[in-house]
């Protein structure tokens, strides 16, 4: 069965070590000056502020390879004015929740440029490729950037394996399992 091109973000399947999916979860603060969507299963970086209450500020990551990710979003605060909400809205004052957990798995689409993975990809690092958000589903549509596999330190993810499951195989548009690799809340990172 072929793999159908459908990018949704990453998505958080299990934790690295133990079985219980209790991820960490942060709740961030983009303000509206902040003019880019974000969408469920976009990364994000620390912006270098906090609002009055002392909650960071986060924005979209945009330089794959060399942005720090602080986490995967994962929900949005619930707008009164329009429950329906369900990603970050460009130029809008929200808060949004956040997967920061280091040993959280992430599954996530290649985009398939330059050729699908091969088996032999797994244990490679390799960027993250942003896409736009879909606004009926939310999702991101952030995808694993099949051309920069390689043994490079500084890209975004470490290439677990394959999601198994009848709806995925080795080849186009595959699903990969990932953990993130330039984590900002794991070892020695650089403040912003």
């Amino acid at each position: 069965m072929a793999n159908t091109n459908t990018p949704f973000g990453l998505r958080p399947v299990k934790k690295l070590t133990g079985c219980c999916p209790n991820f960490q979860v942060t709740k961030y603060y983009v303000p509206s000056t902040d003019a880019t969507a974000i969408g469920l299963g976009d990364p994000v970086k620390l912006a270098g502020s906090a609002d009055a209450d002392g909650i960071a500020t986060v924005t979209r990551c945009t330089t794959p390879g060399t942005d720090v990710v602080a986490g995967i979003m994962i929900g949005v605060q619930p707008v009164p004015t329009d429950l329906t909400l369900n990603y970050r809205k460009a130029s809008t004052s929200m808060y949004i929740y956040c997967i920061t957990d280091p040993e959280c798995v992430f599954e996530v689409q290649e985009d398939s440029v330059g050729g699908a993975l091969a088996a032999t990809s797994v244990g490679l690092n390799a960027n993250l490729v942003l896409g736009t958000v879909d606004t009926v589903t939310g999702n991101g549509k952030t995808m694993l950037d099949s051309s920069t596999a390689n043994t490079t330190s500084t890209l975004d993810v470490q290439i677990i394996g394959y999601k198994q499951g009848v709806d995925n195989a080795i080849g186009n548009y595959a699903k990969i399992l990932v953990k993130l690799n330039k984590a900002q809340y794991v070892n020695a990172t650089t403040g912003v």
